[in-house]
């Protein structure tokens, strides 16, 4: 294990209570007997030499502090939004053959789909962008667009974890839980890693899972609501009173552990438990809209009161971000119950979806730049994968998945704005250049963070184990 992972920390991340979580064991436990706290002990300083959240130093310079990864579940159409084909347009209806649908393998005639929507050159850099997304449009200079995004899995499950997790076919932890593994949290009052979201998209909760990395890394799920974080509340009669329970059920915990100090999960219960104190105080007012403008609600499309959509989830991200949330995660599940980006039926069904993502993004990006965070924030907005450029009639409406190159983006964070990186071929089929492998994507994050992905490694079940699995390369050309 790397050097930067085995250092000791001599003060508490928060600025009190000095001493390691080893000194803090010792002050809860010191009733329970010195043989289960040795044993305790030696499990600790075996499993983590240093307290997992404390704030630790990348591997080199970072440009970006903290992320803000947006994810629209269900496989948005790259054609039909960052893509820009004029021969798709000019062929439209013209067969095609293919050597691949949906995963199998052999020769298939298809029938070539233009564009619901026309594109224009947006920004002084002139970046086509879709009618899809006029608010996009506006901060097009801000905007680094992948055109040439690759995946290995065309099935919504397999596609999500791999784009979450860099696994396509086993679980393993999301990317918000290496980043909170590698860098710590600089707020011991709120989790390190967060994830909005409605619903759990495609694979469920394991897209912020934390697997074998330590279980105070998985991300804290959100759900928007009047209240977005549930039994938060203190529920003692006075501060006093509830500092007494909380020491009580520190001794308690403690003995507990010692008695099972290889179950994981018990752990990460306990752990959770320390960070609830600390968002009873913090979370409440991280969430409360009532202290924004009224002019800052209506630039991410809310009214006063509102507590949810896509703007809200926005907004609480920018809140986040102020009080040293280092991951935070933002899933786009749709406008309702079954509803997401899978338009197999009609390509119109991204209208509204489009609606519901664009005022918020753009204005989350100008609100990050007008209050100086831009540059240290990285914004990241994905699917799972594309859609297919043609289909199996000439008269269909919608598109099937495609994995084979899609499109994403990325703003801030030490990324250079107002480009393109790599292309699709003329139809936007398969990758023409600049490919951008998920296990790219997740490098280049990691990069900007300060995190060499090649060292970032946890051993499990006898082996080193990384975001990236054996691949991925820093994607050079977009860093600023």
């Amino acid at each position: 294990m790397n050097d930067r992972f085995t250092k000791r920390f001599t003060s508490h991340p928060n600025g009190c209570c000095g001493g390691s979580r080893r000194d803090w064991l010792r002050g809860v436990a010191g009733g329970f007997g010195s043989l289960a706290l040795a044993g305790l002990l030696a499990d600790e300083a075996a499993a983590e030499a240093v307290d997992p959240l404390a704030a630790r130093q990348p591997h080199h310079r970072a440009t970006a502090q903290n992320v803000i990864f947006m994810f629209s579940t269900g496989g948005a159409s790259h054609v039909d939004t960052f893509d820009y084909k004029p021969r798709l347009f000019a062929d439209h209806g013209k067969t095609i053959s293919i050597d691949n649908w949906q995963g199998k393998q052999g020769e298939f005639t298809r029938y070539l789909k233009r564009p619901d929507w026309e594109f224009r050159p947006r920004g002084a850099s002139g970046i086509p962008i879709s009618d899809l997304f006029p608010y996009l449009g506006g901060v097009a200079d801000e905007l680094c667009v992948l055109n040439c995004v690759e995946g290995d899995h065309t099935g919504h499950d397999k596609a999500t974890m791999g784009m979450h997790t860099g696994s396509f076919n086993f679980a393993r932890p999301s990317i918000g839980s290496w980043v909170s593994y590698g860098l710590g949290t600089e707020n011991r009052n709120l989790p390190s890693f967060m994830v909005l979201a409605p619903a759990a998209p495609y694979a469920g909760a394991q897209v912020w899972g934390s697997d074998f990395l330590p279980g105070c890394h998985q991300g804290t799920h959100v759900q928007p609501g009047a209240e977005p974080l549930p039994n938060v509340r203190r529920l003692s009669a006075s501060d006093p009173l509830q500092r007494l329970e909380l020491r009580l059920r520190d001794r308690l915990n403690a003995a507990h552990l010692s008695e099972r100090p290889a179950d994981a999960a018990l752990e990460a219960r306990i752990r959770s438990f320390e960070t609830a104190f600390g968002m009873q105080r913090e979370a409440p007012e991280a969430f409360d809209l009532s202290q924004e403008s009224e002019a800052t609600l209506a630039e991410y499309g809310l009214r006063p009161g509102d507590t949810a959509g896509f703007g809200w989830q926005c907004l609480v991200a920018r809140r986040l971000v102020e009080r040293g949330v280092r991951f935070i995660e933002l899933i786009d599940t749709g406008s309702g119950s079954g509803e997401n980006w899978d338009s197999h039926g009609d390509m119109q069904a991204h209208g509204p979806l489009a609606k519901a993502i664009d005022q918020p993004q753009a204005a989350l990006i100008a609100d990050l730049k007008r209050r100086g965070l831009l540059d240290n924030t990285l914004l990241v907005w994905t699917t799972e994968f594309g859609r297919t450029p043609y289909n199996t009639t000439a008269e269909a409406k919608g598109r099937e998945h495609h994995h084979q190159v899609f499109s994403s983006w990325l703003a801030g964070g030490g990324v250079r704005g107002g480009m393109i990186h790599g292309s699709s071929d003329e139809h936007g089929i398969g990758p023409a250049d600049g490919r951008v492998h998920v296990h790219d994507l997740h490098a280049t994050i990691l990069h900007l963070l300060g995190l060499d992905h090649e060292r970032l490694t946890f051993r499990h079940a006898g082996r080193d184990y990384r975001l990236t699995d054996v691949a991925g390369r820093v994607v050079e050309p977009i860093l600023a």
